[in-house]
C-alpha cells in the first residue's frame, strides 16, 4: 500500500494511493486517525484490515492531478541523513569511505512536499541535487540486532538531499548546506514493506534533472544497507514512530562534474526509486 498526505483548505488529509486515484482514509473508516503518524501508532496490525477494506471501497476517489501533496510525515522527530553511503559517490568527491554510517540531521523547516519547489537560496545559487531511499520508522527501537531490524521499518519514501555546497563545506559538519528552507524533496508516499524487497534491496535508483538521467545506480551499491544502518543508529538513540532516515546518494551529483552542475531556476529535478514511485520538484527563487 502507498499511503500519502494532502492538503485540502488548509488542512492536512491522510490517504491512500490506488492505481490513479486516491483514497481519504475517513473515506474508509471515520475511526481511523487522520494523520500519518497517527496511522503509523496504530502499529502493523492496522494494515491487514485496511487490505481489505481499500479492495473492498466503491465509493468516491480523488484524482492525483487534482490534490495537493503534503510531506507524507509532516513533523518527524528525527530527520537523519547518511552521507557518503555509495562507493562511487565518496570517490568521486575525493572521500574516503566512513568505517561506520556518517550521520547528519536536518530540520523540517527544509523539507518541501512533492510538486512543491525546492528554493534556490538567494545568498547562494550553488545548490546541489542528490537522489535517495528513504525510510520511515514505525516502532520505538533500541538495540536493533540483524534479526529483528526490519520490523521497525514502516514504509520506505524518497527524498532529494538538496544541498547548498558552500555552506556544507564551511567545517566538517555538513549542518548548514543541507538545512536551508525548502531544500529536500521528500514523498510522493509511503510504500509498505511487503511491496519491496526486504531492507529495500536490489531497486534501481535515478535522479533525472529537466529529463536528462544524472544519477543511476541499485540500492544494493549501499556502503551501509538499511539494517545494518537501524541497527548502528539505535545503538545511540530511541528511534520513534515517523523518525525518517535518508539512504545517502549515488555518484552522479553536480559540484565534481566538468563543468559543475547545480540547479536553476525553473528546473525540474526527478527522483525515481524501482517499486516506490517518483518524486518531481520544480526549482524556484527564494523570495
Amino acid at each position: 500500500m502507498k499511503f500519502l498526505q494532502y492538503n485540502e483548505n488548509g488542512h492536512i488529509k491522510l490517504a491512500v494511493k490506488r492505481e490513479d486515484c486516491v483514497i481519504p482514509l475517513q473515506s474508509i473508516d471515520e475511526n481511523l486517525p487522520q494523520d500519518m503518524k497517527g496511522l503509523i501508532l496504530k502499529g502493523r496490525a492496522v494494515l491487514d484490515e485496511l487490505r481489505q477494506k481499500i479492495s473492498a471501497y466503491d465509493g468516491s476517489t480523488l484524482a492525483l492531478d487534482e490534490i495537493e501533496f503534503a510531506l507524507p510525515v509532516g513533523d518527524p522527530e528525527r530527520f537523519l541523513c547518511l552521507g557518503l553511503n555509495y562507493v562511487d559517490h565518496a570517490k568521486e568527491g575525493n572521500n574516503a569511505l566512513p568505517e561506520h554510517p556518517a550521520i547528519f540531521m536536518r530540520t523540517p523547516t527544509s523539507l518541501a512536499a512533492h510538486q512543491q519547489p525546492l528554493l534556490l537560496p538567494k545568498v547562494n545559487n550553488k545548490l546541489d541535487y542528490e537522489a535517495e531511499l528513504l525510510v520511515v520508522i514505525g516502532k520505538q527501537a533500541k538495540f536493533l540486532t540483524k534479526d529483528n531490524a526490519l520490523d521497525a521499518v514502516w514504509g520506505y519514501s524518497l527524498f532529494n538531499d538538496g544541498s547548498v555546497r558552500p555552506y556544507q563545506r564551511w567545517s566538517t559538519q555538513w549542518t548548514m548546506g543541507k538545512n536551508f528552507d525548502q531544500t529536500g524533496g521528500f514523498g510522493p508516499w509511503i510504500v509498505t514493506p511487503d511491496e519491496l524487497p526486504p531492507g529495500a534491496q536490489g531497486l534501481k535508483i535515478e535522479m533525472r534533472l529537466n529529463g536528462q538521467v544524472m544519477q543511476h545506480a541499485n540500492t544494493n551499491d549501499m556502503v551501509f544497507d538499511v539494517v545494518t544502518t537501524l541497527v548502528q543508529i539505535s545503538e545511540c538513540m530511541t528511534l520513534q514512530p515517523g523518525d525518517c532516515i535518508a539512504m545517502g546518494t549515488p555518484s552522479g551529483v553536480g559540484y565534481p562534474r566538468n563543468p559543475p552542475v547545480f540547479l536553476q531556476a525553473d528546473d525540474i529535478a526527478e527522483v525515481e526509486v524501482e517499486g516506490i514511485g517518483i518524486l518531481k520538484n520544480g526549482i524556484a527563487l527564494e523570495a
